[in-house]
């Protein structure tokens, strides 16, 4: 039988899984300079709506972001655990965490 993986490195292992597509990390770095919407998204990956859209719902359900509405504008940025500062993006799962340097 095998032992079961705590919730913590199953969510490490998502995050990497996730991020191993180029477009959802490129998503999660630009949101890591600050919020965005799908428009502003769209014209700096140069990537269609609805593609930006797809990853940003795997991104969302993942909770790897988080969103929130203002009036007819969907706003995203990054979820509570994600922190970025000095170009440098951290996801943290205690006891592990993903560092991305030089974004």
């Amino acid at each position: 039988m095998a032992a079961k993986t705590p919730d913590n490195m199953r969510d490490l292992l998502t995050c990497c899984d996730l991020l191993s597509d180029k477009t959802r990390l490129q998503i999660v770095l630009i949101l890591a300079k600050g919020e965005s919407n799908v428009t502003n998204l769209c014209e700096q990956l140069g990537v269609p709506q609805p593609t930006v859209s797809h990853h940003l719902g795997l991104l969302r359900m993942n909770r790897l972001i988080v969103n929130k509405r203002t009036g007819k504008q969907v706003i995203y940025s990054l979820a509570d655990y994600a922190k970025a500062a000095g170009g440098k993006l951290k996801l943290a799962f205690p006891p592990y965490s993903v560092t991305i340097e030089g974004y």
